[in-house]
């Protein structure tokens, strides 16, 4: 030993290092005790309530619990200071003193089992780190106790009956005292025509203006009953004003801003209370549906906009009610004989070519053979009512006896299409997110459309024979995979509640959407694209 460090070029063959010592620093009574801890060192012996003295022979270490006491520190720097000077050692010799979570790589190399190694996964993003943290393992095991996935094990919401339905209409109605309807042009709303009033375009902005008033409830004794005339103060005080604000799915968000800035600061000036409800295409609130009695019709485009071709086009509409008689909208679908379905009725709008009237066509009225018999005459109401003029020729035609020349010729020809919509009793659309830090399952009303597909989240849909596992296009890779495992245990719950009809997953992109699952969504078309 002392022949290599006078400076011989060679370690002596019998040479041994000696192990370190490792102290531990403990108040006694009255005095400092040094025990010193057997065995192999170990990561696992350094205790975060202690103070240790590590002797490496040339350096010294004292190393910090993060729960040891101040006075015990003190005394374990004084203490190893002593230790220093007692034995012999090199002039570069230090003490050092480490705090825990701090330490050193020389002073981990005296301990076994000390891993330095770092995993890093090469295939997951920043933002991916930054949300999880580098350990997917310790994540998963925290998100274990974090899910909530109750709404799987609910029942469906049952349909609204068609009593209750016209109840709830009909008290909603009596309390509208005026409803004044605007939409927007160019850059300022203009009043809308009281005969398109229930006609929506996708392409634009439309305001409602109502005055709700309730009536004051009557003592039931009579007592206090002033026979007077009413107080215009006292009347203005029980009306209330609601303004909804309705915006088309292919409509810009200038109409919301141009709403903002202009006309509802004049309402506000005009009325005491205002409510504002923003509502966008097929996302309406009960309420607002029932003003409409049923009448509510969603064209596609825009309104008084002249056809690109200098010919209008083709134009069928289906009738449909999700879970509810107030939810009933005759929307606007592909013109094409695909799109039919037995259990439904549609409005087919053809324009006669080379007619001096721009707005001659014929309307048919086609009535499924296994629809409902309140929704046939609820379409036949609606074409008179908007369809019909002394320009339009409308025919009432049940499936099966349709013209070749004119109807079938405007579908693009005969093609098969369904022949029921059983599956409206059994369909549901989750949703999975991430959004509250932990990952949830939450189950959209029975009334949702297209636009609940949300980019960020990955959606469950049920249509009672498969189940689809819809992707969104910025969803991420943990949502998938608990997704997919949600999905599998609502499956198999499923199969316990109704063993006579299985479900199959199924995994759908966007874009790639199936019929059998785009049938689910009543005015399917093409998704809304982010402005670039």
């Amino acid at each position: 030993m002392a022949r290599w460090l006078d400076g011989d070029e060679h370690v002596p063959e019998d040479f041994t290092w000696a192990s370190p010592r490792l102290y531990r620093v403990e108040l006694g009574m009255g005095y400092l005790e040094l025990p010193q801890a057997g065995g192999p060192l170990s990561r696992n012996i350094l205790a975060t309530r202690n103070v240790y003295i590590l002797d490496a022979h040339q350096d010294l270490f004292v190393w910090f619990g993060k729960k040891s006491s101040r006075l015990v520190r003190a005394a374990a720097v004084k203490l190893a200071q002593e230790l220093f000077s007692m034995a012999p050692r090199e002039p570069h010799a230090l003490v050092t003193r480490l705090q825990e979570g701090t330490e050193t790589q020389v002073f981990k190399t005296y301990f076994a089992g000390w891993e330095e190694v770092i995993a890093v996964d090469f295939t997951r993003t920043a933002e991916s780190v930054a949300r999880t943290g580098a350990d997917l393992a310790s994540w998963a095991k925290q998100q274990e106790t974090k899910t909530d996935l109750s709404a799987l094990f609910t029942p469906r919401q049952p349909a609204m009956s068609a009593a209750e339905a016209k109840t709830l209409s009909d008290e909603w109605n009596e309390d509208l005292e005026a409803m004044e309807a605007f939409v927007l042009e160019g850059r300022h709303f203009v009043r809308l025509p009281d005969q398109e009033l229930g006609i929506f375009y996708s392409c634009d902005c439309y305001v409602f203006l109502c005055r709700y008033v309730v009536p004051a409830e009557a003592d039931e004794e009579g007592e206090g009953i002033d026979e007077t005339e009413p107080d215009a103060d006292a009347e203005a005080e029980s009306a209330s004003w609601v303004v909804y604000f309705w915006q088309g799915r292919r409509a810009p968000n200038m109409g919301w801003l141009t709403f903002t800035f202009g006309l509802e600061r004049k309402f506000k000036q005009l009325c005491r209370r205002l409510d504002v409800v923003r509502t966008h295409q097929q996302q309406e609130s009960l309420k607002f549906m029932a003003h409409f009695r049923r009448r509510f019709i969603i064209r596609d485009g825009k309104r008084n906009q002249k056809p690109e071709s200098g010919k209008p086009a083709v134009e069928l509409f289906e009738l449909r009610s999700n879970g509810s008689a107030l939810c009933t909208r005759l929307v606007q679908v592909k013109a094409d004989a695909s799109n039919l379905n037995s259990a439904f009725c549609y409005i087919l709008n053809v324009p006669l070519e080379g007619s001096k009237e721009t707005s001659s066509a014929i309307v048919y009225v086609w009535i499924g053979s296994k629809s409902d018999a309140d929704c046939a005459r609820l379409i036949e109401q609606i074409a008179n009512e908007k369809f019909n003029s002394p320009w339009v020729s409308m025919q009432v035609l049940s499936e099966g006896s349709e013209p070749d020349n004119f109807f079938w010729v405007a579908l693009a020809g005969r093609k098969p299409y369904d022949s029921d919509a059983d599956y409206l009793n059994y369909t549901r659309l989750f949703r999975c997110s991430n959004e509250k830090g932990y990952f949830t399952v939450s189950e959209k009303c029975t009334d949702f459309c297209q636009d609940d597909l949300a980019d960020d989240d990955i959606m469950i849909l049920d249509n009672g024979e498969q189940v689809f596992l819809w992707l969104g296009a910025r969803c991420s890779e943990v949502e998938i995979k608990l997704a997919y495992k949600s999905a599998q245990v609502y499956i198999q719950h499923m199969k316990t509640m109704q063993p006579e009809r299985p479900r199959k997953l199924f995994l759908t992109l966007k874009d790639k959407e199936s019929r059998r699952f785009t049938k689910c969504f009543h005015g399917w078309g093409e998704h809304k694209r982010p402005p670039e």
